[in-house]
């Protein structure tokens, strides 16, 4: 599903843009597009760090009896 938005701009820019080949239909297109996923990553960036600040860390030294343990059941 779509919809329709306008915006106004001076003639001259669309004059210009037009007469060097710009389709500008699709040039806005892109970049609300861009925006959109800009605005979705950063969504996605703000509830991983809220996620990520609720897990409790790891007691001292685990990184280092964990890597042991693997390596000795080899």
């Amino acid at each position: 599903m779509s919809t329709v938005i306008s915006v106004r701009i001076k003639r001259e820019i669309k004059e210009e843009l037009e007469r060097q080949g710009i389709d500008i239909d699709a040039e806005v297109r892109k970049l609300l597009e861009e925006l959109y996923l800009k605005v979705k990553a950063k969504e996605y960036v703000k509830k991983w760090i809220e996620e990520l600040n609720e897990v409790k860390p790891s007691d001292e030294g685990f990184s280092v009896s964990s890597v042991r343990e693997d390596r000795e059941s080899h």
